[in-house]
C-alpha cells in the first residue's frame, strides 16, 4: 500500500525531528556515537590507571552507569567511551570548551565551581586535613606556622590552605604540586612539612607509601566534610537530568554498597592495597537523600 504524499512527507520529517530536539551533550553523543570521560590518572581509588594503563576507579564505575543511561536514552546499542587525562588545573576549562563530557574523579562540588560547571548527585564527602611525618610532631594547623606546606595546584585544598594561612597569620610557604603523586613525594622527601588534601585521599596516599607507619593525618580539619561530584557542562539540563536520575537510583540501591566496598574496603588493583575506609554516617545519609548541593551543611541532617 502506497502512502499519500502528505503522509509520506510527514513520515520523512518525523525522523530528523527527534534528533533536532536533542541539545548539548546528548546531541553531541548522538552525532558522534562517542562520549569522552575526563580522568585524573593518580586519584586513587576514584580514578587512576591500572597495570594495563586502563582508567579504573570508584568514580569511573559511576560514570559508566551514566554512560549506560545515555545509551538507553538515545536508543544506541553501543557508544565509544574515550578517556582523556585531566588535572585539577585544566579539568574545568576542558569541560567548558567541550573537550570532555564528564569528569570522573574526586572533584569538590562548591559554589564557585558551580558558576562555571555543574555536578550530578554527590558521590562522596570528605574533609580537608593534612598529612605529616610522625617524627616531626606536627598535629595541628597552628603547628604548620612558618613551614612549607604542599597542596595540588588549582585544588580546593590549596584555596583552604591559603585561607587558613591568612586568617591565622601562619606564615606558611604554600607549595603547588601538579598532582597527588608529586605532592606526596614532596612530603616524603622533606621538601614539605605537610601535605594538605581531602582526608580519604591522604589515607590512600599513606597506604601506598613505602612506610605507612611513618605518617599521621591531622584530627583538625580545614573544612566540614565537602561533597565530591561527577562534573558536567553548565546549562545542559537534558544531560544533567539523565545523570541525576541514574545516580539517584544507584545511590538509593544496595548496589552502591557493593561498589563502595570494592574500592574502599577491599584490595584494589594493581597492587592489592586495602584502604580500609568504611562508609561514614554522613555519606550514607547523602546516598539516602541524593543531592547536588555544594553546601557541606546540607548533608548533615
Amino acid at each position: 500500500m502506497r502512502l499519500p504524499l502528505t503522509m509520506l512527507a510527514v513520515a520523512l520529517i518525523a525522523v530528523p525531528a527527534h534528533a533536532s530536539e536533542l541539545t548539548g551533550t546528548l546531541q553531541k553523543v548522538k552525532e558522534t556515537n562517542k562520549i569522552i570521560l575526563g580522568i585524573q590518572e593518580a586519584s586513587v581509588p576514584f580514578s587512576y590507571l591500572d597495570g594495563n594503563q586502563k582508567a579504573i576507579g570508584y568514580a569511573v564505575d559511576i560514570c559508566m552507569k551514566i554512560v549506560d543511561a545515555v545509551k538507553h536514552e538515545l536508543n544506541l546499542s553501543n557508544v565509544t567511551v574515550e578517556t582523556l587525562p585531566v588535572t585539577s588545573s585544566n579539568r574545568i576549562p576542558l569541560m567548558m570548551n567541550g573537550t570532555v563530557d564528564l569528569v570522573c574523579s574526586s572533584t569538590t562540588n562548591n559554589a564557585e565551581r558551580q558558576r562555571q560547571v555543574t555536578f550530578t548527585n554527590s558521590h562522596f564527602l570528605s574533609a580537608t586535613r593534612f598529612a605529616a611525618r610522625k617524627a616531626d610532631n606536627i598535629g595541628t594547623i597552628d603547628q604548620l606556622k612558618g613551614k612549607p606546606v604542599v597542596a595540588i595546584s588549582g585544588s580546593t585544598n590549596m584555596v583552604q590552605l591559603n585561607q587558613a594561612n591568612a586568617a591565622r597569620n601562619l606564615g606558611v610557604t604554600p607549595l603547588a604540586a601538579k598532582d597527588q603523586a608529586e605532592a606526596f613525594l614532596m612530603l616524603e622527601t622533606g621538601r614539605a612539612a605537610a601535605y594538605v588534601l581531602d582526608d580519604v585521599q591522604l589515607a590512600v596516599a599513606i597506604a601506598r607509601s613505602k612506610d605507612p607507619s611513618a605518617y599521621i593525618i591531622s584530627d583538625e580539619a580545614f573544612s566540614k566534610a565537602e561533597p565530591y561530584g561527577i562534573m558536567l557542562r553548565k546549562d545542559d539540563a537534558p544531560f544533567k537530568a539523565v545523570a541525576d536520575r541514574v545516580t539517584a537510583d544507584l545511590y538509593r540501591s544496595p548496589e552502591i554498597e557493593a561498589i563502595y566496598k570494592k574500592w574502599f574496603e577491599s584490595p584494589v588493583p594493581p597492587n592489592g592495597l586495602n584502604f580500609k575506609t568504611p562508609m561514614t554516617a554522613v555519606l550514607r545519609n547523602a546516598y539516602a537523600h541524593p543531592s547536588d548541593s555544594p553546601d557541606p551543611a546540607s548533608y548533615e541532617r
